[in-house]
């Protein structure tokens, strides 16, 4: 292959300082799944949106879980900061994705939780599966400026294990079933992907003209393989001129006349400082504030957040007394200080889900609140995580998707032979408007969910 000339060089380093990133196109695979964009809502009608929430390293399982009762959900510790929205609160016993038990490694293959697709065992080649949010994102985004915004709080770290690249434990969405979604994990960027004054977008058209030219130069001094991955990148950089487009458009247009429209028409907080704050809870609620303030002001209707990632380091020692990260807190090997430690840091991220809950459910979107109108899943990858237990998982589904869920239940599946966690998925997509026959390893949705 050809050497790149200093001028190339150059070019490509103001391409990479100029902010830019995209993600791979979809694979035409993805097609014969079936699906169609879901129809519009009804002029009156508020849209459903969805988010999925992630916590890294499982839970204590000795204190997650509820019950059903004659006075309704009764929910166990852990879960316990859930009591003022337990009514909008689906709590799911024994789902899980059944290709995390083969083969070896505790942590990495597990890193399906979105997709329920095999997580190849390779240090380069990465392989999950498309997410069923991307899936969404594709299909359904091109209602809002935004198709889909993907968070988080922690970087990759690198470093292998068991033949697994550390990449797959800082991702849950992936835009094609080899590439993760480009997370974001400093609040103001992700701020600004929500508002900018239009010059960025003026600037990213001119970017991608030299983006294109750029890649282009290539197309004829690289392999065969080389040339089809730029083919996908010149899909990708057309899709984002689209949405580019789509976002000007959107923002040209007059916010009055009829039908329903955003409870929220501008920030509610001030643009966050620059770089990660320094204390972890305030970092948490930023993201989560954003991912609030994008479904407040119709910006997207898809997000996906990651409050730690797999293997994480996050350190919760202002909750007193709490020493080491939250992966270390994991593998408590049975001891009670460090399980309590442990607990209370399974606790805090309930907590987080609470407030967000609650900030939903009091934004009044005419006949129901904006958590009528939502969905959040609420997951991690392992059950035990001192164990690396992936035999079930525990799995929040929160909201009432546009009047379609009943919440206030525990649903067990643990003795149903197909309990595969995509079938939630699937059940997730027909409420988001999609018509799709099968997801992940799945063929039919779960019925009981109304």
């Amino acid at each position: 292959m050809t050497s790149f000339d200093k001028s190339q060089s150059s070019r490509r380093l103001f391409l990479r300082n100029a902010g830019i990133a995209f993600g791979l196109p979809w694979l035409e695979s993805m097609n014969a799944w079936g699906s169609t964009a879901g129809k519009s809502a009804a002029a009156n009608e508020a849209p459903c949106r969805f988010a999925a929430l992630f916590m890294g390293n499982g839970v204590n399982p000795h204190h997650w879980g509820a019950s059903n009762t004659e006075n309704g959900l009764q929910l166990m510790k852990t879960l316990s900061p859930l009591e003022p929205v337990k009514d909008h609160l689906l709590v799911m016993k024994g789902l899980w994705n059944p290709t995390t038990i083969q083969g070896p490694g505790g942590h990495y293959p597990k890193m399906n939780v979105l997709s329920g697709l095999t997580v190849k065992q390779t240090t380069t080649d990465v392989q999950v599966g498309t997410t069923m949010d991307q899936v969404m994102a594709r299909q359904l985004g091109h209602s809002t400026p935004m198709s889909s915004i993907v968070l988080g709080t922690e970087p990759p770290r690198y470093s292998t294990d068991s033949g697994f690249t550390s990449l797959y434990s800082a991702y849950i969405s992936w835009s094609s079933p080899t590439t993760p979604a480009p997370k974001e994990i400093y609040p103001q960027q992700a701020f600004d992907q929500l508002f900018d004054d239009g010059s960025k977008r003026r600037r990213d058209k001119s970017v991608l003209d030299l983006v294109l030219s750029d890649a282009k130069s290539l197309r004829g001094k690289v392999s065969g393989r080389d040339a089809q991955k730029l083919d996908e990148y010149f899909t990708s950089v057309r899709e984002l001129e689209q949405r580019i487009e789509r976002a000007e458009k959107m923002s040209q247009k007059e916010t009055g006349g009829t039908g329903w429209q955003p409870s929220v028409k501008k920030p509610t907080f001030p643009r966050p400082e620059a770089g990660i704050p320094g204390d972890v809870r305030e970092h948490l609620k930023l993201q989560l504030d954003i991912v609030l303030l994008a479904f407040q002001m119709d910006r997207t209707r898809i997000a996906t957040m990651m409050l730690n990632n797999d293997l994480s380091q996050m350190n919760f020692g202002f909750l007193g007394n709490i020493k080491g990260g939250l992966h270390e807190l994991s593998h408590h090997a049975g001891n009670e200080e460090r399980l309590d430690m442990y607990q209370r840091a399974n606790q805090y991220h309930m907590q987080m889900l609470s407030e967000l809950m609650q900030k939903m459910k009091n934004t009044d979107e005419g006949e129901r609140s904006l958590l009528d109108n939502s969905m959040l899943l609420f997951c991690s990858s392992l059950w035990d995580g001192n164990a690396h237990d992936s035999r079930q998982l525990p799995v929040l589904l929160a909201g009432g998707g546009g009047g379609t869920i009943k919440g206030g239940r525990m649903l067990d599946y643990s003795k149903q032979e197909n309990r595969k966690l995509c079938r939630l998925h699937l059940a997730v997509m027909e409420r988001m408007g999609m018509k799709i026959n099968q997801f992940g390893d799945a063929e039919t949705a779960l019925p009981d969910l109304g």
